[in-house]
This record gives C-alpha cells, structure tokens and sequence, in this order.
C-alpha cells in the first residue's frame, strides 16, 4: 500500500486536531493562542489540498475528512470563542451564551453546500468558514486586549453571530484571490482589496483582520454585479 495516498489525510488530521487545540485554548478564554491554532489551522487546511492534487491521490473519503477538520475548526472553535467571551459578562439568562454555537451549525451547513456547489470553483458563494473564523478570532482578541466595552455590547455580539451565521449560507457571490493573470484589468478588485490590507494591519495588528474580513464582505457585496 502507498504511503503517499495516506499523506493529504494525515495533513487533514493536523488540522482537526489544530481545532480541537484551539477549542482548548478558547474555553481557557486564551484568545491569542486560540487564534493562533486556528491560523496553524488554516495553513494545514491549505496544504491538504495541494499536496493531494500534487500527488493525484483526491480520494471521496478525503473531501469527506477535510469537511469535518473544517467544522472544528472553523465553525466549532470560533464558537467557542464566543462562548467564552460572552459568558465574561453578567448576563440574567444563562443560555445566552450558548447561542453562540449556533455558528457551528450554520459552518456544517455551508461546508456541506460548498461540497455539492459547483459554482464555487473561481470565488465563493456566502462567507468562507477560515475567514469567518479568523474574524471572530481577532474580533474577540482585539476586544479583550484593548477592555473595549460599551452598553449592551454583549448583544450586539450575539447580534454579529447571527448575522455571520447568515453570511455563511448566503447566496451572495464572494471574490476568492485567485488570479489567471497578474495583470490589473479584471483582476482590479483583488488588489484594492489586498492594497488596502495594509494599513488595516498595520493600524490595528492583529485585530485588523476582523476589519479585512468586514471589508471583504462589503467589497464582495458592493461589487456583485448581479
């Protein structure tokens, strides 16, 4: 038996377990190394992919492995930020809190459409999960670092789960940064949109890629043309 038909599976099984890792991290209510192994996450989400067309060795069980990894990590960890972070305040209904898994559910839902979706070959169709996850993330981070509070901000938290569990599953057309060609025509709303990530990070760090992810949304639905 190849071993080489067992290596995008095993990159796949790092990335689960970065998210069970980051789950961890997030029910410490240690925001920067759950961040941190959603990133690791990612990077392995990434590669497992490669590597399998790399090899020719895609296989159906893989797809169906790469969904689950996905899950944890880009649906169940980032819930669990939220979880965490809404249960720092002094709320009467103690199920609040929970609602927030909420966005576990809706990031099954739309890997599980993102699977049987064929339009979704040059760009995406609702929010991706990593990108999602990363907001979330660096959202909550950036929250506790800089003790940002105001009245009833825990709502409007429980408010931004909703909405981005929405995201996820919405037809709405969502660029990816895949280029055929390097030039500027046609390829115009990438590189605004890469250019103006610098200043974003620079500005904020790390909990500027909570703005890079809104200002994808709203550059993705600003440009739709349908």
């Amino acid at each position: 038996m190849s071993i080489k038909k067992h290596i995008p599976n095993t990159i796949t099984c790092c990335n689960l377990i970065s998210g069970c890792i980051a789950t961890w991290f997030a029910f410490e209510s240690d925001f920067t190394m759950a961040l941190l192994f959603i990133v690791i996450g990612a990077v392995f989400d990434f590669f497992d992919g490669m590597v399998a067309r790399l090899l020719h060795v895609s296989s159906p069980i893989g797809k169906e492995l790469d969904s689950l990894a996905d899950d944890i990590t880009f649906g169940f960890a980032p819930s669990a930020i939220v979880f965490s972070y809404l249960c720092t305040f002094h709320i009467h209904l103690p199920f609040i809190p929970f609602l927030a898994f909420i966005m576990a559910a809706f990031s099954a839902l739309r890997l599980a459409k993102f699977n049987l979706d064929e339009r979704q070959a040059l760009g995406f169709i609702g929010l991706p999960t990593p990108a999602n996850a990363l907001f979330w993330g660096s959202l909550v981070l950036g929250l506790q670092e800089y003790n940002i509070y105001f009245e009833g901000m825990e709502w409007a938290v429980l408010v931004g789960t909703f909405i981005s569990s929405y995201l996820l599953i919405a037809e709405i057309p969502m660029f990816a940064l895949k280029f055929k060609t390097w030039g500027w025509k046609g390829n115009e709303i990438k590189y605004i949109f890469i250019l103006s990530c610098i200043p974003l990070l620079l500005l904020l760090k790390v909990s500027g890629f909570a703005a890079i992810i809104a200002w994808y949304v709203i550059l993705s639905v600003a440009t739709n043309k349908k």
